[in-house]
């Protein structure tokens, strides 16, 4: 897909954000005379509002402050550059890599239900077998009624094999089996979807140490990777919930979802920024090819974009 069409999308999934975020910010920049404590304060809230979190944003405003200093910058309205160039180096934790892509892999997928975190593994699992990968899908959240069903539509969708088991079975096994599976057949790309229950911590932490132990243990050869899906539309939610997760497995990335719903996309900024764990994927729509690999770049640009551009 050509670059510029996901940037279209992106710039229309950034819709609500920027209205909200950043015709605020402009109102400051035009609307100032001095830079001073007053324009820095007001500032701060915009940045806080937009989801870019309270860390961040004191990241950004120091950096801002250093360079309106080193500049001799006397007007407001010079500072947006300056701004956005600061958010940028907010965002820039090196290359993310995508080594799994090119490896025989283990995808671990974790994060709470209603995230997107079943239809996310579906369009993962797509977008690898355009790739001409073989992919197995394994339905380890054995938990929820429904998510064993909503994986297989995804399968079929996606026109990939999936292994599953009963409800209220034991999700170790599934991957057990999965593994075997993926080994026998070839497999390049095994994708595991586990159950999210944040709000029982110890039982979920048990569990990916289970699973990651079968994976160790019968997989050893296999690339890990281990990603976490967050809602956008519930911004410092989201980033609450990736600490969490962080907290019960090491987590490699990130894929955020439902960008194109809300005004709180400031929390790309926040997560990567405050985390340090690439956002490698972003979803902005609901068809199979609206997961995309995340640029920093293009999302502060597509962010800050302005007709005149």
């Amino acid at each position: 897909m050509a670059e510029g069409g996901f940037f279209k999308r992106l710039l229309a999934g950034l819709t609500k954000t920027r209205d909200n975020f950043v015709k605020n910010m402009d109102y400051i920049f035009r609307g100032f005379t001095n830079i001073d404590d007053e324009f820095y304060e007001e500032l701060e809230e915009i940045l806080i509002m937009g989801d870019i979190g309270v860390t961040t944003t004191e990241n950004i405003l120091e950096d801002l402050k250093r360079k309106v200093k080193e500049q001799k910058i006397k007007e407001p309205g010079e500072c947006k550059e300056l701004l956005i160039e600061s958010i940028r180096q907010q965002m820039d934790i090196g290359e993310a890599a995508y080594e799994f892509e090119n490896r025989t892999s283990v995808v671990l997928v974790v994060g709470v239900n209603g995230v997107g975190k079943t239809t996310t593994i579906g369009k993962l699992a797509a977008k690898l077998r355009a790739q001409n990968k073989k992919v197995l899908l394994a339905a380890a959240d054995t938990f929820r009624a429904a998510a064993g069903q909503q994986l297989k539509e995804w399968a079929n969708r996606s026109q990939v094999d999936m292994i599953g088991g009963q409800e209220g079975s034991d999700p170790a096994s599934v991957v057990y089996d999965a593994v075997s599976a993926a080994k026998a057949r070839g497999c390049d790309v095994l994708l595991i979807d586990t159950a999210g229950r944040l709000h029982n911590k110890k039982n979920l932490m048990e569990e990916l140490r289970k699973i990651n132990n079968i994976v160790d243990r019968e997989f050893p050869e296999a690339y890990r990777e281990t990603l976490v899906v967050l809602d956008g539309t519930t911004g410092q939610n989201a980033l609450n919930q990736a600490k969490e997760f962080s907290e019960v497995t090491d987590l490699s990335g990130i894929v955020l979802t439902k960008l194109d719903g809300t005004a709180k996309g400031g929390i790309a900024v926040a997560i990567q920024a405050e985390l340090g764990i690439p956002v490698k994927y972003i979803g902005v729509g609901e068809s199979i090819e609206d997961l995309e690999k995340f640029n920093a770049e293009e999302f502060v640009n597509a962010l800050f974009y302005t007709e005149e551009q």
